[in-house]
């Protein structure tokens, strides 16, 4: 595909998978290597422009308005990274600038920063579109003038040159005003204004941009010195085809912006239109209008669900309609589950069964801390998760103890947790030992105990496939016969959208004891259990399936997006 079919190509391309943003790429990268815009053979070559450029530093050295430097080494033929067109050269960096310099730290750090001033740009400021001032900080006039060799003028360039924002970079505007900026920023002086839009451009393609990153010293927050960046290798095109190759890559940019833009209103609308679709059927008013949202998402299934977002709304929904009994028809041979709970004994209650929670905070659908104010089917029951599940908790044998690790017991920690997530566990990364066990508060739990993470990373769920011991990071629920392991995993899961709300903690989220000690579970009939069960595995194969296919055409058109940028960028 040549540059002009791209052109032609160019809004169905960017409907791939990152396809805005590889598109950005391409044309920064067609840019830099002279395909983006026809030459003209009129042109004055880019090597009398360098000569230009020569002459000017010598007049400013002369003039003693620029200090004196070594003439960098010309790129070799034998080390272009790519062939140019007539009339561009290699050049490095430092050849074309009037300086490569780093701001600095004005005196007192950030108490020298005042209300209003003269403007210090830091790293966060800089952003490939332009400076972003909305967290702006300023210095007094009087530290700006002790900051001289950190000045910025509108003939700048901007480069950060640390940290994760390294490589991004700004023109400068003409009507910033006064202005200057920290250490972690560079400031590159092109030698004429008429080139600095193009440097710019330059500076962002992805050629640039892997040196960048690949040249930077030593540890990220050192980034680029001066040296280093002044000997980066340049592609320059005549002055005349510079002001055709901006305006090209302005034009195209814009279009990008229009394409995200019109994709992301779609996006929008769609997620409205599925979340519409949804609600009737976890939110019905009465039976009809839960068949009438039956209908609509079945007629429309495929349009509504064409999206890997759609399809989590899927899952979430299937899971809702589970918890809240709509989605298999009851029984009315079933056991109630208030005669069930009358004939099973309860478990015995915990020693700090005392200290729990008496607030009510109830979930969306099928969990609350204490009894909620939310209607359940015919036939069940809102239930105290503590009758009808003995509470474990988890401990850490001692990791000071080689003896106490590498047995035969699985230790579930939170990475397992992580992998087998909404899962069956059959083995863990570390393995404890009986010596390990009878030395701690860890427990050997039975096959069918159900672990949910309660703090770190809260809210995985998974049922043990074997007897195991966790970490104290999980509350461990062992059934009785009134409830089924996989019932309290699905409502577990269905409801931790919301585990937040059950949750303590400004920084690191927790669900402590005394709330899951008052945790209600909406619990049917033991047999509807059971079948609610084996519809949502069915529907969620479905969804695994149709999950996989959308994957697998997003896969394919990303795959063809990368081969045409491979292709137009050889």
């Amino acid at each position: 595909m040549n540059p002009e079919r791209f052109l032609e190509q160019f809004g169905h391309l960017a409907e791939a998978p990152n396809g805005i943003a590889k598109r950005r790429e391409l044309i920064l990268q067609l840019a830099v290597r002279g395909k983006l815009v026809p030459q003209d053979p009129n042109d004055e070559p880019a090597s009398v422009l360098l000569e230009k450029i020569r002459a000017e530093k010598e007049r400013l050295v002369a003039a003693r308005k620029l200090n004196k430097t070594e003439r960098l080494a010309a790129v070799m033929p034998d080390a272009v990274p790519f062939e140019l067109p007539r009339g561009w050269e290699w050049i490095r960096l430092g050849s074309i600038t009037l300086k490569i310099g780093s701001g600095s730290t004005p005196r007192g750090g950030k108490n020298a920063y005042v209300d209003t001033g003269i403007v210090f740009l830091r790293s966060q400021n800089i952003w490939n579109e332009g400076l972003r001032l909305e967290d702006v900080a300023f210095i007094t006039d009087e530290t700006h003038e002790k900051m001289t060799n950190t000045h910025v003028t509108a003939s700048d360039v901007l480069l950060n040159i640390t940290g994760a924002s390294l490589g991004r970079c700004a023109l400068v505007p003409e009507d910033l005003g006064p202005a200057n900026v920290s250490q972690h920023v560079t400031i590159i002086t092109s030698a004429f204004d008429s080139f600095r839009p193009y440097l710019h451009k330059c500076l962002l393609s992805p050629f640039v941009q892997n040196m960048v990153w690949g040249r930077q010293v030593g540890m990220a927050r050192e980034g680029l010195s001066k040296r280093v960046l002044e000997q980066f290798e340049i592609p320059f095109p005549p002055l005349a085809e510079q002001s055709r190759i901006v305006a090209k890559v302005d034009q195209l940019m814009a279009l990008c912006d229009e394409l995200e833009a019109k994709r992301n209103r779609r996006t929008e609308t769609h997620g409205r239109l599925v979340r519409a679709a949804h609600h009737p059927l976890t939110q019905p008013r009465d039976r009809t209008e839960l068949d009438t949202a039956w209908r609509r998402v079945r007629d429309n299934f495929d349009r509504l669900h064409a999206t890997i977002d759609s399809i989590k709304a899927v899952r979430q929904t299937i899971l809702q309609l589970a918890v809240q009994g709509k989605l298999v028809p009851q029984d009315p041979d079933d056991e109630p589950v208030s005669e069930l709970l009358e004939r099973i004994p309860m478990p015995a209650k915990p020693s700090r069964y005392k200290k729990r929670t008496h607030e009510v905070i109830p979930g969306d659908c099928g969990l609350s801390i204490n009894m909620p104010d939310m209607p359940v089917p015919v036939g069940w029951n809102w239930t105290p998760l503590i009758d009808i599940a003995r509470l474990e908790s988890g401990h850490t044998p001692s990791r000071n103890q080689p003896d106490y690790w590498g047995g035969e017991i699985p230790w579930v920690g939170i990475v397992d947790a992580r992998m087998h997530d909404s899962g069956i566990i059959q083995d863990t990364f570390q393995h404890t030992n009986e010596v390990g066990l009878a030395n701690s508060a860890a427990r050997l739990l039975p096959t069918g105990t159900v672990c949910v993470s309660r703090t770190a990373s809260v809210g995985y769920v998974i049922v043990m496939g074997r007897p195991m011991a966790t970490s104290q990071d999980f509350v461990n629920w062992v059934p009785t016969k009134a409830v089924s392991s996989e019932w309290i995993q699905l409502v577990m899961i269905a409801e931790r959208p919301i585990f937040r709300r059950f949750s303590k903690g400004a920084v690191h989220q927790t669900i402590y004891y005394p709330a899951w000690l008052s945790m209600h579970i909406a619990l049917p009939p033991i047999r509807e259990q059971h079948r609610i069960v084996a519809k949502v595995d069915q529907l969620m194969t479905l969804c695994d399936e149709l999950e996989a296919k959308i994957q697998g055409n997003a896969s394919c058109a990303q795959r063809f997006a990368e081969a045409v940028v491979a292709e137009l960028a050889a």
